[in-house]
């Protein structure tokens, strides 16, 4: 198996491109995924998120995380699992704290209200998200950060580098627009 470990590298450009679909494509399969998830739980699909882009900060800034920290354990998929478990529960229940405590009782989701919420603490976290997301932290470290590496190698580099940055560009200025000067 090819070793990963130089996505850590983050002056070298194409790692950084490379962690920017990471952060973009995580957003993206984050709301794909609540999607769903909210269709199964509330009969019907509810638009997850704030304003119109398909794309939610705490799985893109999840799998940066996970991606990050997994990638140093790439030699056992176990480890990865775990370290995603870890770094998932953390995020989660430190955001859902965060946005509750400090924005009058915001919630932007609730695992005492939705089903299969076995092991919920606070509503903020529950085992069945977590479970989710380590599979998921697998499924990065294994398979999509391989793919985006050959992704990588296969694109004209300046075609890559100004999607990527183009793609993170507009997340970001999204995620300030919508989360962080919406507050102010």
């Amino acid at each position: 198996m090819d070793t990963y470990m130089d996505l850590l590298n983050i002056r070298d450009i194409d790692n950084i491109c490379c962690l920017c679909m990471i952060f973009v494509g995580g957003g993206i399969v984050g709301w794909i995924y609540e999607m769903l998830f909210y269709r199964i739980n509330d009969g019907e699909f509810v638009h997850r998120g704030q304003g119109i882009l398909p794309w939610l900060p705490i799985y893109a800034f999840g799998s940066v995380f996970i991606c990050l920290l997994g990638i140093r354990f790439q030699n056992s998929k176990f480890a990865v699992f775990l370290v995603s478990a870890v770094v998932s529960a953390i995020v989660e229940y430190a955001v859902g704290w965060y946005l509750y405590t400090f924005h009058n009782g915001l919630r932007l989701w609730d695992y005492n209200t939705e089903i299969w919420n076995w092991g919920n603490i606070n509503g903020y976290i529950c085992l069945r998200s977590i479970l989710l997301f380590a599979f998921a932290g697998v499924f990065l470290i294994f398979i999509a950060v391989p793919m985006i590496r050959q992704l990588s190698l296969l694109v004209p580099q300046k075609v890559f580098r100004g999607t990527s940055l183009a793609l993170f560009t507009i997340c970001m200025i999204y995620f300030l627009k919508e989360y962080v000067f919406r507050s102010w």
